[in-house]
């Protein structure tokens, strides 16, 4: 049974760094077209970036220049790194493919950004 594992969520000031972890059992990323999601409070679920097979990558225009997508040496891991962070980037980031409905979604990593 595939699993997604969201790590590396926490709490950061305005203008700081995290750098997310996304770890799949039972899946090889490299086989789909990987995203990451967030839903913020009282908000639908959005696709903040992705990164084809071939290395290809999108960015949202609310992160972009600031998150960077990238693949790990491992087949099932990919990281969202958040630099500049803003209060409205708060929210509960997911990984999962793109489109949607593959697999379900794992339980997500809060992200927080408040001074």
């Amino acid at each position: 049974q595939v699993q997604l594992v969201e790590s590396g969520g926490g709490l950061v000031q305005p203008g700081g760094s995290l750098r997310l972890s996304c770890t799949g059992s039972g899946i090889i990323f490299t086989n789909y077209v990987m995203g990451w999601y967030r839903q913020a409070p009282g908000k639908q679920r959005e696709l903040v970036a992705h990164i084809s097979r071939g290395g290809n990558t999108y960015y949202a225009n609310s992160v972009k220049g600031r998150f960077t997508i990238s693949s790990g040496n491992a087949k099932n891991t990919v990281f969202l790194q958040m630099n500049s962070l803003k209060p409205e980037d708060t929210a509960v980031y997911y990984c999962n493919t793109r489109p949607l409905g593959i697999f379900g979604w794992g339980k997500g990593t809060l992200v927080t950004v408040s001074s």
